[in-house]
């Protein structure tokens, strides 16, 4: 929420967006009940009704509709708002909802937005993780002012800018057969089982890629499971369950070991994705130029 916009209308629009109270908390870090009494108060103060409750969730009402519309419009107006004075006190100050995929939220981001926040006191971040096509469809529809990105974005109506290079390899248990190799060739692979991240991720779309250089197929392969998360990865491949492919940072400090499939890279760029159209309001664009400058500092295994 911007430091001018009205609570109530704030979440209005989560419940709006989600069709749900519940999720609507969960965005907020609001209890169900607390969701629940700001839209009743605000109902009683506009004297109309602004959602139905179905069986599936909820709807808006034709009222709850027209002030979406106004309510959308308040918001940009607040963020303008902000950004404008902003600029006269050569300052940043209002709220970022930053959007990060995964790995980049879980290994990449914390110690940088530890910095961040000492350097501009005046910005309230909101961080939320989610797999890169989540990302980009929330940055495409405002709901994030920037976002960080492992996998092409592929959208004509966002800008994207390589931050850097982050290479995946395969993970397995320090006591696998495997762990003192440091290389494999790729037919390898058949004798394993295989831990997967889930269809929409950058991971996956890099992983895929890059077996398929390798010449092989995907298909073809022994995949026990798919998975919504690096960390779960790591923890199957540390229970036994299979190898898997994941990030270079997120193994530090691991039982775990790193190996290259031979012939075959898996890079990838971690990149900023912004919306086309007008300029960053001044959170985002603080954002952006602190992470260009930042110096990540990153440990091989």
């Amino acid at each position: 929420m911007t430091v001018l916009e009205n609570f109530r209308l704030k979440v209005f629009r989560a419940v709006a967006e989600h069709l749900s109270f519940r999720k609507a908390g969960e965005a907020l870090y609001l209890t169900q009940p607390a969701v629940t009494l700001q839209i009743k108060t605000l109902e009683a103060e506009l004297g109309v009704k602004l959602f139905e409750r179905k069986a599936s969730g909820v709807c808006l009402t034709e009222a709850g509709k027209v002030l979406l519309r106004f309510a959308g419009d308040l918001h940009l107006l607040s963020v303008e708002a902000e950004h404008q004075i902003a600029r006269l006190s050569g300052g940043a100050a209002g709220e970022l909802v930053l959007g990060a995929s995964t790995t980049i939220a879980q290994y990449v981001l914390p110690a940088a937005l530890a910095e961040f926040a000492r350097a501009y006191p005046e910005i309230h971040l909101q961080v939320f993780s989610e797999n890169t096509e989540q990302i980009a469809e929330g940055v495409a529809s405002g709901r994030f002012g920037l976002g960080l990105i492992e996998g092409p974005a592929m959208r004509t109506d966002l800008k994207l800018e390589r931050w850097f290079d982050d290479e995946l390899l395969l993970v397995v248990p320090a006591s696998h057969e495997w762990a003192g190799l440091g290389e494999i060739e790729p037919k390898r692979l058949h004798e394993m089982p295989l831990v997967m991240r889930e269809r929409g991720s950058g991971s996956r779309h890099v992983v895929e890629r890059g077996l398929q250089k390798a010449g092989l197929r995907l298909g073809a392969l022994r995949i026990v499971m798919e998975l919504d998360s690096t960390e779960a990865i790591l923890s199957c491949v540390e229970e036994g369950l299979g190898v898997g492919f994941v990030s270079e940072w997120a193994v530090l400090r691991r039982p775990l070991v790193l190996l290259r499939l031979k012939g075959a890279v898996m890079r990838r760029s971690f990149s900023f994705v912004s919306a086309r159209g007008p300029e960053l309001a001044a959170p985002a664009a603080a954002m952006l130029r602190f992470l260009r400058k930042h110096k990540v500092a990153h440990k091989q295994n």
